[in-house]
C-alpha cells in the first residue's frame, strides 16, 4: 500500500499554521513589553504561516483516509518539523544566532525536556522568553493531540494520530470520539495553567514569571524566567508549595484530574497507577528530606536564600520539590541538589528512570509501566511452582492481555538499550563518566538537569555540536516513547504491502 503523501503534507502544513499563530502571541507579548524584538517576531509568525500555507494550498485534493502508517510518519517527522519552524523566532531576533543550539532549545522545549544552552536567561526579551515557554505549553499536551481536535472540521479521522502519540498501555477515553477526549483534555490542562497563575500572582510572583512557570510546571518542561530556576524564590515556600501541587497534578494521568471534576472521587481511589504514583512520591520524599536534615551540609540545600522556617521545614521542602521535579520528569531545581550527599545523587539518578502516570504530561518509563512489570516479576514466581497454571496479571482487577505484558516488557528492554547507546555516544565525543550517563538518562526522560558537568546549576551550553544533536535525537524517541521514533528506521516499516 502506497503512503498517502497528499495527508501527510496536508497535516505538516497545519502543524506549522498552529506554530505560526502561537508565533503572533509572543509577538502580542512582546508588543505589550516594549522588548524591542516586536517585528522580528511578526515576521517569523508570518514566515511560518506562509509555509504552512503553501502546504495546505498544495494538498488540498488529498485522500482523507489515514492508515496507521501514515498516522507515525506524521507524528515523528511533525515534531521535527515544529522543532525546525520553532527555531526561527530565535534566530530572527538573534536570541540564539547558532542554529545547532536554537534546535537544541527548541526541541528540548517541544520535548519538554528543559534542558538549556542559555547562559543567562534573564536577558533575553520577553517576547522570545514567552515563546520558548509556550514550546514547553505546546509540547505538554502533545503537538498532535491538539491537531486531532482540529481535524473533524477537516473531515480525517484521528485515532491513528492518537494511538501514535500515546502508545502506553493505558486506553482509557473520556469520550468515545477521539476528537472530544483531546478537546476535554486540553480545556483541563488550560484551567490548570489558569489557576496555577492566578495562585503564583498571589503569592507574589510577577505576573508575567507567573504565567511562564505555569506553561513549564503543567507541561513538566521546567524553563524559567530566573537563571536560578526555582531557587529563586527560596526566599517565598509558598510560590514553591504552589508548584509542587502543580506538578504532583502534572504527573497524574489526565484522566483521574476529569473524574475528579465529575466528582468521581473513588474511582481515582481505586486507581492501582495513582495509588503507586502517590506512595513513591511519599516514601522517596521521606527520604530525601531525612536524608537533607541529617547528612547535607545545610549552607549547600539552598542556592541563593537561607532556611526560612526552621531546617527541617527546608529539609522536607527540598526534598519533596526535587523528588517530584525529578519523579514527574519537570526538571525545576530549588537547590543544587548534586551537592548534598553521595547517596541522593544516586538516588536521584534511579529517579530519573521512573517517570510520571500514563496519559500525564510527564516523560520517563512511566509508573503504570513499573507496577505491572513488578506484578508479572512476582507471578513468576507463582507460575514456576504452578508451570500449568493460568496466572494473569491484573491492573484495576481487570486481566491484561499477554501482548500488553510483552511489549512492556519490550519497552523496557529498548529503553535501556537506548540509554547504554546513548552514555556510550556521549563518552565517545569525550564527556566524563558522570556526565554520560546523566545526560543520556536526562535526555531520554525528558528531566533536564543531569550531573556532572551538567548538573542543574550549569547549562549544555558546553556540549559539543554533535553532542546536542545527539541529545536531541533522545529528546524525541523519549517524549514519543521510542517505538513511535525507531520503527521508521526498520526496513520492513517503509515496504509498499
Amino acid at each position: 500500500m502506497k503512503l498517502n503523501l497528499k495527508i501527510i503534507i496536508h497535516f505538516f502544513g497545519l502543524l506549522l499554521l498552529c506554530n505560526g499563530g502561537f508565533m503572533l502571541l509572543s509577538t502580542l507579548v512582546s508588543l505589550i513589553y516594549d522588548d524591542g524584538v516586536t517585528l522580528n517576531l511578526f515576521f517569523s509568525g508570518l514566515s511560518v504561516l506562509t509555509l504552512g500555507a503553501v502546504f495546505m494550498l498544495t494538498s488540498l485534493n488529498h485522500n482523507k483516509e489515514m492508515n496507521k502508517r501514515e498516522g507515525y510518519i506524521v507524528v515523528a517527522f511533525g515534531w521535527i518539523i515544529m522543532a525546525l519552524s520553532g527555531t526561527i523566532p530565535y534566530l530572527f531576533t538573534g536570541a540564539i544566532p547558532s542554529f545547532t543550539d536554537a534546535f537544541f532549545e527548541t526541541m528540548s522545549g517541544y520535548t519538554t525536556t528543559g534542558a538549556s544552552i542559555l547562559n543567562n536567561i534573564e536577558a533575553l526579551p520577553n517576547g522570545i522568553l514567552f515563546w520558548r515557554s509556550l514550546t514547553h505549553w505546546i509540547g505538554g499536551m502533545g503537538i498532535i493531540v491538539l491537531a486531532i481536535a482540529i481535524l473533524p472540521l477537516l473531515g480525517i479521522g484521528g485515532m491513528e494520530l492518537f494511538a501514535a502519540e500515546a502508545p502506553g498501555p493505558s486506553a482509557d477515553k473520556l469520550h468515545p470520539r477521539i476528537a472530544d477526549t483531546a478537546k476535554r483534555l486540553w480545556l483541563i490542562y488550560f484551567g490548570y495553567t489558569a489557576i496555577e497563575t492566578a495562585l503564583l500572582k498571589i503569592a507574589g510572583m510577577p505576573f508575567f514569571d507567573a504565567i511562564n512557570h505555569s506553561m513549564a510546571t503543567l507541561s513538566t518542561g521546567g524553563f524559567s524566567t530566573k537563571n536560578a530556576s526555582l531557587a529563586h524564590y527560596n526566599g517565598q515556600p509558598v510560590i514553591q508549595y504552589i508548584i509542587i501541587v502543580f506538578m504532583f497534578l502534572a504527573g497524574m494521568n489526565f484522566v483521574l484530574s476529569y473524574f475528579a471534576f465529575k466528582g468521581k472521587i473513588q474511582k481515582i481511589l481505586r486507581d492501582e497507577e495513582f495509588r503507586l504514583y502517590f506512595w513513591f512520591v511519599a516514601v522517596f520524599t521521606v527520604i530525601a528530606a531525612l536524608t537533607i536534615y541529617f547528612f547535607a551540609d545545610p549552607n549547600q540545600s539552598s542556592i541563593t536564600h537561607p532556611m526560612v522556617w526552621g531546617e527541617f521545614e527546608s529539609a522536607f521542602r527540598h526534598g519533596l520539590f526535587q523528588v517530584l521535579a525529578i519523579v514527574t520528569t519537570t526538571g525545576f531545581v530549588s537547590a543544587d541538589y548534586t551537592l548534598w550527599t553521595p547517596f541522593l545523587l544516586v538516588f536521584f539518578f534511579g529517579l530519573m528512570f521512573l517517570g510520571g502516570s500514563a496519559g500525564s504530561t510527564a516523560g520517563g518509563v512511566k509508573v503504570v509501566r513499573h507496577l505491572l512489570m513488578i506484578k508479572n516479576g512476582f507471578l513468576e514466581f507463582k507460575r514456576t511452582l504452578h508451570p500449568n497454571a493460568i496466572v494473569p496479571v491484573r491492573y484495576n482487577k481487570r486481566a491484561i492481555s499477554g501482548d500488553i505484558v510483552f511489549n512492556i516488557l519490550a519497552f523496557f528492554i529498548l529503553y535501556m538499550l537506548s540509554f547504554i547507546i546513548g552514555s556510550l555516544g556521549f563518552s565517545l565525543l569525550g564527556l566524563d563518566f558522570e556526565s554520560s550517563v546523566g545526560v543520556a538518562a536526562s535526555s531520554l526522560g525528558n528531566v533536564g538537569p543531569a550531573f556532572g558537568n551538567f548538573s542543574p546549576v550549569d547549562n549544555f551550553s558546553l556540549m559539543p555540536i554533535i553532542g546536542k544533536w545527539w541529545c536531541s535525537f533522545l529528546m524525541l524517541i523519549g517524549r514519543l516513547e521510542l517505538f513511535t521514533v525507531l520503527i521508521l528506521f526498520t526496513p520492513f516499516f517503509w515496504r509498499n504491502r
